[in-house]
């Protein structure tokens, strides 16, 4: 099993975000770092400081030299994928190879109504994003991309030049709905990040996956299963290592544990030797 740590780019400064992130990357227990991509807090007080996504993970790239690095995930309403896909091919060359593309269809109405952003109907927001998915991977992977959709139309389109990570960086998508959401992943992600819930649910969500891909007739083994656990300094860090546990059980093999702010980086060492005590790091 594999961990990964997350920084939510909210209710922090930039400098312990980035302090955070410089000393996990001396500690090989966390094989990737993510953050998100919002413009207001979430569940938080939204009128609070939150930094943009894109921008801060660029810079994480440049301050690191190990760390995978990720959104986790944008909504691809806030930006047109061909835009979406030209930051990507561009913070993969920045980083060396080292990105993974996390996607969703979006959900944040707040934001998304106070910016003037259509966001859509859950139909609308779906049928948007499986057009994204093939929009990023045309752009990512081939010379030139054409496509006619209802909400994206290109022509001979370009995108150059490309990253080293090929076909193209690995895309992650975060989310659990089973008709929609978990059937694009099976046809389009290397990576299913589990947003929330029980241990049970994970498992009946991994089963409809698997199901999916059967029913395209790909390898369901194809695509990493992760899941997000915020820690509770209350709890400590037990409960996160038996929550990992017992997903692992259930084949998940990333756990990405949510680091509240304010963020510190003491917290790191401890959790990575809980972990290593655990037995579970592979």
């Amino acid at each position: 099993m594999r961990f990964a740590f997350k920084t939510s780019p909210q209710d922090t400064t930039w400098a312990d975000m980035l302090a955070v992130w410089r000393a996990a990357d001396d500690i090989e227990i966390y094989e990737s770092g993510w953050t998100f991509d919002h413009f207001y807090p979430i569940f938080s007080d939204s009128t609070g400081p939150c930094m943009e996504g894109w921008t801060t993970l660029t810079a994480l790239a440049q301050a690191t030299e190990r760390l995978r690095l990720g959104t986790m995930v944008t909504g691809v309403h806030y930006r047109h994928p061909a835009v979406l896909a030209n930051m990507a091919a561009t913070l993969d060359i920045i980083s060396g190879g080292r990105l993974e593309l996390g996607i969703g269809a979006g959900w944040n109405e707040e934001e998304s109504g106070a910016y003037g952003i259509e966001l859509g109907s859950i139909t609308e927001r779906l049928d948007r994003f499986d057009e994204a998915c093939q929009v990023l991977i045309g752009l990512l992977s081939q010379e030139t991309t054409d496509f006619a959709g209802k909400f994206y139309q290109l022509t001979n389109a370009r995108n150059e030049p490309k990253g080293p990570q090929r076909p193209h960086p690995p895309i992650c998508i975060g989310g659990n709905g089973e008709k929609r959401t978990l059937r694009t992943t099976a046809r389009y992600a290397q990576h299913w990040n589990f947003v929330a819930g029980t241990v049970e649910e994970f498992a009946r969500k991994r089963d409809v996956l698997a199901a999916h891909c059967a029913d395209i007739g790909r390898d369901p083994s194809e695509i990493l299963l992760s899941a997000q656990r915020r820690l509770d300094p209350a709890l400590g860090y037990g409960e996160l290592i038996e929550w990992a546990a017992a997903m692992n059980a259930e084949g998940l093999e990333l756990a990405i544990i949510y680091l509240p702010p304010p963020h510190d980086p003491a917290v790191l060492e401890p959790l990575a030797e809980a972990v290593r005590d655990s037995g579970l790091a592979s």
